[in-house]
């Protein structure tokens, strides 16, 4: 192992020395290397920064995931279940018939909110996630917009009014309720509030002429139904990529849906003419990598055949000789790599500086994560390496004699 290291070191020293000597040969390979990875750099970082731009918009967004089923049905448990079986859910809640999720709220009566949508939250709910959970049916989660309309905050007390027709009179049901939180508004921008699904079935049960005990009334019959079955429900996919299959699944079911197919189709049409774009470019430069690399190095090796059949009889071996080439080979893509990074950190700054502020909302339109710099290194080794090995078999095979006829 000692000697192994030794050799390597010898050779190692060798190449540094050989490639300083040839100071002008080595500039050349190094800026024909810069030529092609730094453009690569940029446009690749270009293309990932808009589309994850985009996707992180567009998710950022829950209810681009929200698949909306259309109109009035009667689902029961066992759909239910089935709906959170499917490995495309992320989340699904039953919900009441869209006239009886709705209500008026009040602070008092000069901050109110008429008409705002009443929407039954759980755990795992994308829109209310990370924020605390309704526990019971006195606690209510705002919306952004309905908690300024009240100006109220956490902590704060509001009164939830509905109204219903009985017996041809007009009655009114009340309950106060806590707010528990706040729901940023790019979750959710219009004025609602979120509730547990106990409490909007309490809601139902009232507009369907029942007594309750939330909005407590004593008119109105006694003993509401056990509900075994819903009018629609809340149904979210777990990615954007899984929100058509999930639909069509449940159109199958005869469930008519509806989703923002269009915002994430459109998203998906530039990736794919992004990735086309980038793929093109990126083949054509590889190929003008690989063939510059080829030219670099075979006329080098060409160049130094007196050297190498030199350094053959001194008694360096084939494998000796091949590790010699690989070595300066690394050496010289990874200089060339470096000062790649260098300049693209100097053009991706200019990029976020002037498109960040003049075509896009976000002030970041070009960005690479730290792993996909990993991976360009690696493949810029692997393909200087390969080209070397590819190239080099005809130096190994050069006899000392030469040296001896040219001396």
């Amino acid at each position: 192992m000692t000697k192994a290291i030794s050799k390597w070191l010898l050779v190692t020293r060798l190449s540094l020395a050989d490639l300083w000597y040839d100071k002008k040969v080595s500039f050349c390979i190094i800026a024909s290397v810069i030529s092609v990875i730094t453009p690569l750099l940029l446009l690749f970082s270009l293309k990932y920064g808009v589309v994850s731009q985009l996707r992180e918009q567009l998710l950022s967004d829950p209810q681009n995931l929200e698949i909306k089923i259309v109109g009035n049905l009667q689902l029961k448990d066992e759909m239910f279940e089935w709906i959170k079986q499917q490995p495309e859910t992320a989340f699904v809640i039953p919900l009441t018939r869209s006239l009886n999720t709705q209500a008026d709220l009040m602070k008092d009566a000069s901050h109110f909110v008429n008409n705002a949508e009443i929407i039954p939250t759980a755990k795992d709910d994308p829109i209310t996630k990370n924020l605390p959970l309704p526990n019971n049916k006195k606690q209510i989660l705002l919306s952004s917009l309905s908690a300024e309309k009240m100006q109220v905050t956490m902590g704060s007390r509001v009164k939830m009014v509905i109204t219903r027709q009985l017996d041809g009179k007009l009655e009114k049901g009340m309950t106060q309720l806590e707010v528990v939180g706040i729901i940023p508004e790019n979750r959710y921008s219009r004025a609602a509030a979120f509730v547990s699904l106990d409490l909007l079935i309490e809601m139902e049960n009232y507009y369907d002429g029942y007594q309750s005990d939330v909005f407590v009334t004593s008119t109105g019959q006694l003993n509401p139904p056990h509900h075994t079955s819903f009018a629609r429900a809340r149904i979210y996919a777990n990615s954007l990529d899984n929100v058509a299959p999930l639909a069509f699944k449940l159109r199958e079911k005869h469930i008519e849906t509806r989703t923002e197919a269009n915002a994430i189709e459109n998203m998906q049409a530039i990736d794919r003419v992004l990735n086309f774009i980038f793929s093109v470019i990126a083949i054509t430069a590889v190929l003008g990598c690989v063939l510059s690399f080829t030219g670099a190095f075979l006329s080098n090796i060409e160049r130094k055949r007196k050297d190498i059949a030199f350094m053959r009889l001194l008694g360096f071996r084939s494998k000796g000789i091949m590790l010699y080439l690989i070595n300066q080979a690394m050496i010289l893509s990874c200089f060339a790599f470096i000062i790649s990074c260098g300049l693209f950190a100097v053009g991706n700054c200019a990029f976020n500086l002037v498109l960040g502020k003049n075509l896009l909302s976000q002030s970041v339109v070009s960005q690479l994560q730290f792993y996909h710099l990993i991976i360009a290194f690696l493949l810029t080794l692997f393909i200087s390496a390969g080209i070397v090995v590819i190239g080099g078999r005809g130096a190994i095979q050069i006899q000392p004699a030469e040296s001896l006829r040219e001396a």
